[in-house]
């Protein structure tokens, strides 16, 4: 399964993809913010965003991902965990939310609901 993990801090995209790689995910692609996950998100079948990213935020990816027909899960992992933030995100297409710091149970649990495992 081709997971794409979307976020501006080259650190974060580590910790989520060891974290990935460790619950047994290991094709795993990368994208900095939004407008270069546009470039990518047609071949993943997961997609791991944060919210906050220069260039195209979090959101607007989403919104612009779905408004071409992209119908796979996609989780927001971010530090905003207001619940309008959250209603906000699942209301333009996402289908689950992580807040930052996570750890790697709560990753799993919610990758295996978004894909119904």
């Amino acid at each position: 399964m081709k997971v794409l993990v979307v976020d501006d801090s080259s650190t974060m995209r580590r910790i989520i993809i060891n974290t990935l790689k460790a619950a047994g995910y290991s094709d795993v692609d990368e994208a900095g913010d939004g407008q270069e996950a546009l470039g990518k998100v047609d071949a993943a079948e997961l997609v791991l965003t944060d919210w906050n990213m220069p260039v195209m935020d979090g959101l607007t990816f989403v919104k612009e991902a779905r408004g071409k027909g992209f119908d796979k899960p996609i989780i927001m992992v971010t530090t905003e965990g207001a619940k309008n933030e959250v209603l906000e995100a699942l209301k333009n297409g996402v289908n689950d939310y992580i807040v930052k710091p996570f750890t790697k149970p709560v990753m799993v649990e919610k990758i295996n609901k978004v894909l119904g495992l």
